[in-house]
């Protein structure tokens, strides 16, 4: 079961961004009345999607090393840079461009770079995804 563990985190993680950020929030953008509620609703899901993305990634790195064991598993010697840059890309987003976003500061610039750095997460867990499970967690 332990094994498997990992592969469930990243599927979790490269899912819920996949899920929340190309099906859930555009379709906010389609059916809310205003882009002004739409936005404030998508920041809530964003929110929402940065505690998956800290729960998941936290479980890679508690993972990644049996007790007492002297090296990282495979699949995280493999992965771990992916975990480690996809969590500080969701802590970066969240408390840095976000309030940002809804400051509406400079939109524009900040909505393209949380964008984009959404998707670099977004490959991360992806990446790592691939990663845990080709090498069988």
């Amino acid at each position: 079961m332990r094994e498997r563990l990992p592969v469930l985190a990243a599927a979790l993680w490269w899912g819920s961004l996949s899920a929340m950020g190309f099906v859930a929030v555009p379709m906010l953008f389609v059916y809310l009345p205003t882009p002004s509620v739409a936005g404030q609703m998508a920041a809530r899901l964003f929110e929402a999607q940065t505690y998956i993305s800290i729960a998941c990634c936290a479980c890679l790195l508690v993972l990644s090393k049996r007790k007492h064991a002297e090296t990282e598993e495979q699949w995280a010697r493999a992965a771990m840079v992916f975990v480690i840059l996809g969590l500080l890309l969701a802590l970066l987003v969240q408390y840095g461009v976000a309030p940002r976003i809804v400051a509406r500061q400079n939109l524009r610039l900040w909505h393209s770079l949380g964008s984009a750095m959404y998707l670099v997460q977004w490959l991360c867990a992806g990446i790592t995804l691939w990663k845990t499970a080709r090498q069988g967690g």
